[in-house]
């Protein structure tokens, strides 16, 4: 059940919309790389395949790379919840893989762009902490961090509300939530094109007015709510979706175990990035302030880059 890359075609398409130019792509990676030697706060080295997506994810801007990759590191400092103890085998992670679907979906797009599901399976079920779902969430991130090994034109994510309950959504952390949103805006190059709610409720609303301040402008703009899967389809081809949402891909349950299965094999790897991470103490000027990185306000401060 892995991923399909772009067809030949397809990336001639997504590397024009990713400012990607095959002749320098290799001299910007080893920039990168050189950059990273360079930074006393951050690791000498990371994987090339991941660099690669980042220089994909901010459209070969070295200096937004420079500050996507600065941000990511300090998330991991900053966000030990999300970023530590990364073991699909803890109970805690168990039972989120267990009452939820989270996976990423074969198929692509016509114009390259890749589906993610969120679904959960039992509305009686007690709300589990955000921590534990962002921490998953996360960890398949990584995981496509190399896994979309030639990039994607970007993601389009379908947050299925069918069993949420006013019970789940009052026991929301928003602090939790918006470090949630801050860290996935602004440490991973992820180029979210659209979102869309199914089976939407009155709740939903609440929901989405409640998450919308957390978000970039461009963002909010790109939610769709649907009240049925017909205004879906003249959006997201039936060809690639489950079964669940009246396409002819497969059952979303299989596509979710199979990444089970993958954040499983990929253990050796999260246990060997549990130190790799920002060093705030080691950092040129003053350390990263996290009251000011996740004010109240909302409002998002940006590195400094040297």
């Amino acid at each position: 059940m892995t991923l399909v890359q772009p067809s030949p075609e397809m990336q001639i398409h997504i590397r024009k919309a990713l400012n990607e130019d095959v002749n320098t792509r290799q001299s910007d990676l080893e920039h990168i790389k050189e950059w990273l030697l360079k930074q006393p706060h951050l690791p000498d080295t990371w994987d090339e395949d991941r660099l690669m997506t980042f220089l994909r994810g901010c459209k070969f801007s070295l200096e937004k790379t420079k500050q996507k990759l600065d941000m990511y590191f300090t998330m991991r400092t900053a966000c030990p919840d999300f970023f530590s103890n990364r073991d699909i085998n803890r109970p805690e992670l168990q039972l989120i893989a267990n009452i939820g679907l989270i996976p990423p979906l074969p198929g692509l797009t016509k114009d390259g762009k890749r589906i993610i599901v969120m679904r959960g399976k039992d509305p009686s079920v007690e709300t589990p902490p955000l921590s534990d779902v962002a921490k998953l969430v996360l960890m398949i991130g990584d995981i496509r961090l190399a896994a979309e090994e030639t990039g994607v034109a970007g993601d389009v994510y379908i947050l299925d509300a069918s069993v949420a309950t006013i019970s789940h959504f009052s026991k929301v952390s928003p602090s939790v939530a918006k470090r949630f949103l801050v860290c996935v805006q602004e440490a991973y190059p992820v180029k979210l094109k659209e979102v869309h709610v199914v089976n939407v409720s009155p709740l939903v609303d609440t929901i989405v007015q409640f998450v919308k301040p957390f978000l970039k402008e461009k963002i909010r703009n790109r939610i769709h709510l649907h009240s049925s899967f017909d205004t879906l389809h003249e959006m997201v081809p039936k060809d690639i979706l489950p079964e669940e949402y009246g396409g002819s891909a497969g059952k979303l349950q299989d596509f979710h175990d199979a990444w089970m299965k993958k954040v499983a094999d990929y253990g050796p790897w999260f246990q060997a990035q549990e130190d790799i991470k920002a060093d705030e103490s080691k950092r040129p000027g003053k350390p990263t302030n996290y009251d000011d990185l996740f004010g109240i306000d909302g409002s998002f401060r940006q590195l400094k880059i040297d």
